[in-house]
């Protein structure tokens, strides 16, 4: 297999050839069109699962509420990637699997930030004004308490991106992932183990494109926490 391996920085293959005789850069670049949809598929999924049960959460309190708390919260306790390789596993390989398996872990943060900022602000006194006008409670979920709940959700949406590439490539790399013939960036880094010491680009192109757009997005986070959250940068 290593007679089809092909240096980097050298024509016509710019980033070299892995042990199968695969153009490395058209493997990066197809890595980071799975990586997002899969970082991004994640976020979205539980955002959208997320919000809403911590938008009725907050707001109609009662045994619901407990239930809903006790469930998040057991998930929120595990680590992060322990859960996912869990979820994993017993899902099987395959992108859908994969994106549903990140997305349990993102579900709690979303519904814990959206349950405690429902129960603050639906004790505001607009809130209470829109009550006594006889507002429909969806009504003010929707034009006053939401509204106050999306700063946060921004916040929250592009560090999930970043924690969800991290996450992804690490089940490739454990091959609890993405199928082996997909090209992904943890897979390329399993594969390039066996070759570090003749083929050094294997893992050093797809370690390089992990490192740079998971650093890209946690920095996104946290320009936005400054943007939307000014007080944030006074402290």
């Amino acid at each position: 297999m290593g007679e089809t391996l092909s240096g980097a920085i050298q024509k016509p293959f710019i980033l070299g050839t892995n042990q199968i005789g695969q153009d490395m850069l058209s493997r990066v670049i197809w890595g980071t069109r799975i990586a997002l949809l899969v970082a991004f598929s994640a976020a979205i999924f539980a955002l959208l699962v997320g919000v809403p049960l911590g938008l009725i959460a907050g707001f109609w309190s009662g045994r619901l509420e407990r239930v809903l708390t006790l469930v998040m919260d057991s998930l929120y306790s595990f680590p992060g990637l322990i859960l996912a390789i869990a979820i994993a596993a017993v899902l099987g390989p395959g992108i859908m699997n994969v994106i549903l398996a990140i997305a349990t872990l993102y579900v709690p943060t979303y519904y814990r930030i959206t349950r405690g900022q429902t129960l603050t602000v639906k004790q505001s006194l607009y809130v209470e004004a829109a009550r006594s006008l006889g507002a429909k409670p969806v009504s003010i979920l929707l034009r006053y308490i939401l509204p106050n709940v999306i700063p946060s959700l921004v916040v929250i949406f592009s560090v999930n991106v970043a924690d969800a590439i991290l996450t992804e490539a690490g089940l490739a790399f454990i091959g609890l992932g993405l199928p082996p013939d997909v090209p992904d960036w943890g897979i390329d880094l399993a594969s390039g183990q066996d070759y570090l010491r003749q083929a050094w680009w294997l893992v050093t192109f797809p370690g390089v494109m992990v490192t740079v757009v998971t650093l890209a997005f946690s920095m996104l986070g946290e320009s936005l926490s400054e943007i939307l959250n000014p007080r944030l940068s006074e402290l």
